[in-house]
C-alpha cells in the first residue's frame, strides 16, 4: 500500500492524486493539516529521504521565514524543528511505499517508482 503525503490543496499534489488514480493504484492520503505531522512520523521520513531533500526552500512558508531562523536551518535537528512547527514546509508530494520514498511529481518518476515497488 502506497501512502502519498502533503497538503491536499497543493498543485503538484493533485497532479500526482490524478496519475494515481489514472493508473488504478491505491493509495492512503495524509494531510499535513489535517492528519498532523509528529516527530515519529518525520523520523521516519528522514530515514527515506536527507533532511535537504525533504526542506522545500522554493515555497511560500519557507520565504515567509525570517532570514536569521531560515540562516539557523543548517543541520538536521535545526531542520527537524522547522518542519514540525511548519509542515507545509515539507516538499510534496511524499511517495512511501513502505521502504522507499519519491520526494515531488512526475509522470516518469511515478512510473519508475511504481514499477520498482511490484
Amino acid at each position: 500500500m502506497y501512502i502519498i503525503y502533503g497538503i491536499k490543496n497543493c498543485n503538484t499534489m493533485k497532479k500526482a492524486f490524478t496519475w494515481l488514480d489514472d493508473h488504478h493504484i491505491q493509495y492512503q492520503f495524509h494531510n499535513y493539516k489535517t492528519d498532523g505531522l509528529t516527530a515519529d512520523l518525520l523520523d521516519t521520513f528522514l530515514q527515506l529521504v536527507d533532511w535537504q531533500s525533504l526542506l522545500n526552500t522554493r515555497g511560500t512558508t519557507w520565504r515567509k521565514l525570517d532570514e536569521q531562523v531560515r540562516e539557523q536551518i543548517n543541520n538536521a535537528q535545526a531542520a527537524k524543528k522547522i518542519m514540525l512547527d511548519n509542515p507545509s514546509i515539507l516538499k510534496r508530494p511524499l511517495l512511501i511505499d513502505g521502504k522507499r520514498a519519491l520526494l515531488g511529481f512526475s509522470d516518469e518518476s511515478y512510473s519508475q517508482f511504481i514499477s520498482q515497488s511490484k
